[in-house]
């Protein structure tokens, strides 16, 4: 986990600033792609989402090593080729993965959040589950095992695999000629993200597109057909730790008020989006039926409110690069904590964001208890090593929190009710 968690101290300001090219560029070519709230969401699910990976918060059903232990027919020497063969296997076992999250109820609630926006961007990219709490990814990777790909391969390449998916989040990039049919490009991507129809469950490859090919979930971009962006359940709020457990509750509210019990079994595994009849009749959910004349969440919000929100985020990537770079010296039950603040601070932010009426109570919450840690510890997870006027700072942060909080929620009340506009 330290090694992950150094890897991501690097890799989040890289990110981040591809981010702000992105930005920067749809500004110049008068072209913007982003709107600040939906971006700091974005931005704000990454954060909960490396954090709780750093922290290591999963249940693993089954690990590669033991089941290469038991299964490896052969051994790949080290070599180019188990490198090659490591990167294929990966890639098959993600596109499988990314086709059940699709398929199966249960599955569906674990990548929900990367659909969730509204907008399509590299920030959309990092909107990453923290919801998938189930370890069962070796499983899908029975064929490196059976070839015998030693672990090590398999734990170098994985992050790069991940990471390599990044960069066609874009609007801005064309079709690009023959790779079209070798790896995933953005416009391939966009297909994937869009709701209409003719879009729906494409393009589940992650780094090549022969899987969509071969199996048959390849669509290409239409002229005719531009792509709309989100779910067919939107999730109406910019709060990505509530994101991440809306379809599950669903599942389990839906799994209680059905009358059949057959049915409270079965809802689990069934396709995405089944539910139960009689509690389809008795409790409707808003689907968007019409892609291109939908509204998007966009609750109203000042220039003060969005450049706050700015700040909400700025500090919490600051405090979370703090906690990878003092990563062992802060210790398990110190990174528990540190983590439930980082948590906190994105669902207390992310909730004046959406104009809630108990967002200043979170607020409070999180600014009393980060003044009353620092008080009892005169120290800020062991920031005074690094800094010694540091903790001052973050006790002022944490002051600026409690009437930030209260300011946006009680003195700005004729923005408290969220709208959903074009």
């Amino acid at each position: 986990m330290e090694t992950y968690a150094t890897a991501l101290l690097y890799a989040t300001p890289f990110f981040l600033g591809l981010v702000l090219f992105e930005i920067a560029y749809g500004h110049f070519v008068k072209n913007q792609k982003h709107n600040i709230m939906d971006t700091v969401s974005s931005l704000s699910s990454g954060l909960t989402n490396v954090v709780k990976d750093s922290l290591g918060l999963v249940v693993i059903l089954v690990s590669y090593p033991f089941l290469l232990e038991h299964l490896a027919l052969t051994e790949i020497k080290a070599t180019w080729l188990v490198w090659v063969v490591a990167f294929i296997a990966l890639d098959f076992a993600g596109y499988w993965n990314h086709r059940l999250s699709h398929h199966v109820n249960f599955f569906w609630n674990q990548h929900v959040i990367h659909h969730s926006s509204e907008e399509f961007n590299l920030a959309c990219a990092l909107r990453q589950p923290i919801s998938n709490l189930l370890g069962y990814f070796a499983l899908l990777l029975i064929p490196a095992a059976l070839l015998g790909v030693p672990h090590q391969v398999i734990a170098v390449l994985a992050p790069i695999h991940l990471f390599a998916q990044f960069w066609y989040h874009t609007q801005h990039i064309g079709k690009m000629g023959w790779l079209e049919y070798v790896i995933v490009t953005p416009s391939q991507h966009r297909v994937h993200h869009a709701i209409n129809a003719e879009y729906i469950d494409k393009n589940l490859g992650q780094i090549f597109c022969v899987w969509d090919r071969m199996f048959g979930t390849f669509q290409e971009e239409l002229d005719e057909v531009p792509p709309q962006y989100g779910v067919l359940k939107p999730a109406q709020t910019w709060n990505p730790i509530v994101i991440n457990f809306q379809h599950i509750w669903r599942l389990i509210k839906d799994a209680w008020r059905t009358n059949s019990y057959w049915d409270k079994l079965r809802i689990w595994f069934m396709p995405t989006g089944w539910r139960p009849a009689d509690v389809k009749e008795k409790y409707p959910v808003q689907i968007i039926e019409d892609v291109y004349n939908f509204k998007k969440y966009m609750p109203e919000s000042s220039k003060a409110l969005k450049g706050y929100s700015i700040f909400q985020l700025v500090v919490t990537t600051a405090m979370m690069l703090f906690m990878f770079y003092s990563y062992s010296e802060i210790g398990v039950s110190g990174l528990l904590l540190f983590g439930a603040f980082v948590f906190l601070g994105v669902y207390g932010y992310t909730t004046l964001m959406d104009r809630a009426k108990y967002a200043a109570w979170i607020e409070i919450l999180r600014g009393m208890a980060g003044l009353v840690l620092i008080f009892m510890t005169d120290d800020w997870f062991g920031l005074n090593a690094y800094w010694s006027i540091g903790v001052y700072f973050v006790a002022l942060y944490f002051v600026i929190t409690i009437f930030g909080g209260i300011y946006f929620t009680y003195y700005e009340k004729s923005f408290a009710t969220p709208k959903l506009v074009s």
